[in-house]
């Protein structure tokens, strides 16, 4: 183990753990207030790491969602991370085994990815494991906090602490979508389709699992197919 390079990345990740202890500590609050007790939501962090993931799979568990809805769902929502991992292997400077390529995949996120194709050095083993190490402690710890805290306060601050999860959406989706047309596209198309799902009185009865996948999946074909990227954009990328 190469620890300078191993101390390199956990001071690479710092930030992104202290913004993951945030954003956990919201889901952890929201799924004891949803019947969920504080070590299954913990147990759901350690195994999962993946907030959109996270947070679709309880909205799916309050509903009673059948399991292969379950799947399906987090099948469409996190397979962007296979192609990431995909492109992180292409920077590895050397051929590694089987059990660290699984480790740098479960590690991987939005941001540990951003991070890492940042760097210009050849990615190393342990870089990429100190840069995941604080995000999934932080990840996990503020699930934690987050589940003990709504198991002891008032009703009234749980409910507040459930506006986390619309607050985090909102920081992440914004900012973007005021810059780049595509994106503001595709949120607007998510939107009236996820609204059609619950207005619609045929629409209604189709379950929250399938819902979610259908709005996912729609969303993304339109907005490909009216911007598609360019050769000299996916050359540049």
């Amino acid at each position: 183990m190469n620890w300078k390079e191993y101390t390199n990345g956990v001071q690479t990740g710092l930030p992104v753990g202290m913004g993951y202890f945030s954003v956990s500590f919201g889901f952890g609050a929201m799924a004891v207030a949803h019947g969920l007790k504080a070590l299954e939501a913990t147990l759901i962090s350690v195994t999962n790491l993946t907030s959109a993931g996270q947070f679709a799979g309880l909205t799916l568990i309050v509903a009673g969602a059948a399991l292969w809805e379950m799947v399906l769902t987090q099948l469409v929502i996190n397979s962007r991370y296979a192609l990431m991992s995909l492109a992180l292997s292409q920077r590895m400077g050397e051929r590694i085994g089987v059990l660290p390529r699984l480790l740098v995949a479960f590690m991987n996120t939005d941001e540990i990815f951003a991070l890492a194709m940042a760097r210009r050095e050849p990615l190393t083993v342990p870089f990429l494991l100190g840069l995941g190490t604080l995000p999934m402690l932080g990840w996990t710890l503020g699930t934690l906090c987050g589940a003990l805290a709504g198991s002891v306060l008032p009703l009234s601050i749980r409910a507040a602490l459930g506006v986390m999860l619309y607050g985090m959406f909102i920081a992440i989706v914004v900012p973007p979508a005021k810059k780049e047309k595509e994106i503001l596209a595709a949120v607007v198309l998510a939107l009236v389709l996820s609204s059609l799902f619950s207005w619609v009185p045929l629409l209604k009865k189709v379950s929250a699992g399938i819902s979610i996948v259908a709005c996912t999946v729609a969303a993304a074909a339109v907005c490909a197919a009216l911007f598609p990227i360019k050769e000299e954009e996916e050359a540049a990328v």
